[in-house]
């Protein structure tokens, strides 16, 4: 069902690499009256794509091991495994071009194939960010190494494992961010279309 919100005012109270936006507004209630004036600051930090690399020729994945400062505080330290990612900056740039763009300068490599997962909130408690995640298909053969572009600061380990490694990780609780735990948990339940698409028996 459609409920309805009014927005009274939104004011900035950051604007520098994200920005914070700051509202007051009122909502519809499920028993059908209104609420009261409520205030509720959200960030703004724009869109992403992510992808996560599988090579089913080798039945691999491609994780990019990084510092993330939001995990300064997590167990295990601020070094997460991750898949492909970056922001949707240029508002003339499709997903897909963020994908093949992003995995080009990340991973150093070149996406055979590109399908689409999901489109989902990251926090929509308090963030406007969403993800627009898809599963690419590279040859894993030629990645390896270190990447990341020098002036968007980036350093990256690059680790090609085995979809069945990564799965250990991640019940390990060693990938721990949303991104990959849904690529990697998509590719569990639909690597036989994939195969299958792809003209390859499943094993």
């Amino acid at each position: 069902m459609n409920y309805q919100f009014t927005v009274l005012e939104k004011t900035i109270g950051y604007d520098g690499f994200f920005r914070m936006e700051k509202y007051r507004l009122r909502h519809e209630l499920f028993r059908g009256s209104w609420s009261p004036d409520i205030t509720r600051e959200c960030l703004e930090r724009g869109h992403a794509v992510a992808v996560l690399l599988y090579d089913p020729d080798q039945d691999q994945v491609v994780l990019l091991e990084q510092f993330r400062v939001g995990a300064l505080e997590f167990p295990g330290g601020p070094w997460l495994l991750e898949i492909v990612a970056g922001i949707m900056d240029d508002p003339t740039e499709t997903a897909e071009e963020v994908a093949r763009r992003e995995t080009a300068e990340e991973a150093g490599c070149e996406l055979l194939d590109l399908l689409p997962i999901c489109h989902y909130l990251v926090s929509p408690g308090g963030a406007s960010e969403s993800i627009t995640l898809f599963c690419g298909r590279v040859d894993a053969s030629e990645i390896s190494g270190l990447s990341g572009l020098a002036e968007e600061h980036e350093d990256i380990q690059l680790h090609v494992v085995s979809r069945t490694e990564a799965l250990d990780l991640l019940q390990a609780g060693r990938i721990n961010s949303a991104a990959p735990i849904i690529a990697l948990q998509w590719l569990e339940l639909n690597r036989s279309r994939l195969l299958e698409r792809w003209g390859l028996a499943s094993g």
